[in-house]
């Protein structure tokens, strides 16, 4: 059976399928009941090294309370963690609706359609982490707050190919606490993890699960491989897109982006996938500044992969390889006369074209490959590429320009 990559977001289509089962009034309950009884902050107390035997519960293990708390004697080391986290981050998760319009079934018609995810507050000054995917194409973005509060917001940036979005709500202070951010790069495979989000209209809910895997390689919106994903089994089903991923510590190291469904159903398998934070370190600045990520650009639209390297096909006119010398395939157009008449004939040659090899001293065989190398470098940045030109090497200079 053909395996489907589902970014887990929420939508319902006003007079047409449900596309998700929404729990109405019940998860407006459900939140509400959470508002009530949040705790207060509290620090995040680590497991102790003893082992727990929990088929006796008379001799389980307890974390000594450190103030005599009758909740820190009441649950076992591990379950304090939870509790501590989700009482450090859940204010930090947003609910996030969206409304757009699809075409009706008649001429010229809209239908109103509604989605759901989730985000987590971003800074005091009311930015707001996404997922791209969650709010694409909306025409109304609005956010809920932990104490019920709702806000338009506003979109301040996109970066597609990494499905990161930065919205900003217009709320005070006193009801915004944003999310510490962690370091992805220390996560280890069986590391326990936790993920806040919506599912299915739920709100603030929490799963836990352990790093599966890492480096992960996803498509995302664009057609391109996401890179240095972080593979998980914590819960996640329709409505947890663009919520935190959290450590022991209540940090986020990743943003709960898809899953993997078979059914296309939108409910959880055990193989969900996180955007790692420090992806998100690099990418929300740009959004704040520019609104998008200026990237490095070659001017090259497109290659052929051979086991001989890349075979350029179609160079920017006017782009940095253009100006730069490299070749693509050609049209070329000849005329022929047969008698009183004159033809004219027009083919690619492909010959013409060169095939890179490497970039700066780093061999290149697929697309990704090159792009990874060219993406690690800044725009204005020199790069050398070298090419196979009439069977002979040749090292080709290029200055990157930046993307539009």
């Amino acid at each position: 059976m053909k395996n489907y990559l589902l970014a887990c977001v929420c939508s319902a289509v006003a007079g047409g399928t449900l596309a998700f089962w929404i729990g109405g009034d019940f998860s407006r309950t459900v939140a509400h009941a959470q508002d009530a009884t949040n705790p207060p902050l509290s620090p995040i107390i680590q497991p102790g090294t003893t082992l727990i035997d929990d088929t006796n519960a008379a001799t389980r293990s307890r974390v000594s309370p450190p103030n005599g708390s009758p909740l820190d004697d009441e649950y076992t080391p591990d379950e304090l963690v939870n509790i501590k986290v989700y009482d450090r981050a859940n204010r930090s998760v947003v609910h996030i609706t969206t409304r757009t319009t699809r075409p009706g079934g008649f001429f010229m018609t809209e239908v109103p359609a509604a989605g759901e995810g989730s985000g987590s507050v971003f800074d005091m000054q009311g930015h707001i982490l996404t997922n791209y995917h969650v709010i694409e194409g909306a025409r109304e973005v609005r956010v809920t707050l932990f104490n019920g509060e709702t806000y338009e917001a506003g979109l301040i940036g996109k970066d597609p190919p990494n499905d990161i979005a930065v919205l900003k709500i217009n709320a005070p202070q006193k009801s915004l606490y944003p999310v510490q951010l962690g370091d992805s790069s220390r996560l280890r495979v069986g590391q326990k993890i936790l993920a806040i989000g919506n599912p299915f209209g739920l709100e603030r809910t929490l799963t836990v699960g352990v790093v599966s895997s890492l480096n992960r390689a996803i498509p995302s919106k664009t057609g391109r491989q996401m890179k240095s994903i972080i593979q998980i089994d914590a819960a996640l089903n329709s409505g947890n897109s663009g919520g935190p991923l959290l450590n022991s510590r209540a940090e986020l190291v990743g943003m709960n982006t898809a899953i993997v469904n078979p059914s296309q159903s939108g409910e959880n398998t055990g193989v969900g996938f996180s955007i790692p934070v420090n992806t998100i370190r690099r990418v929300v600045p740009q959004l704040l500044e520019h609104g998008r990520v200026i990237r490095p650009v070659i001017g090259i639209a497109s290659v052929y992969e051979t086991d001989r390297g890349l075979v350029i096909v179609d160079v920017a006119p006017g782009g940095p390889a253009a100006r730069a010398g490299l070749r693509g395939f050609e049209v070329v157009t000849q005329k022929e006369q047969r008698g009183p008449f004159i033809y004219e004939r027009t083919y690619v040659d492909r010959e013409r074209a060169d095939r890179i090899i490497s970039v700066d001293g780093i061999a290149v065989s697929t697309g990704d490959e090159f792009q990874d190398v060219v993406e690690s470098k800044q725009p204005g940045d020199r790069i050398v590429v070298r090419v196979i030109r009439d069977n002979r090497e040749l090292d080709v200079p290029v200055a990157l320009g930046a993307s539009e």
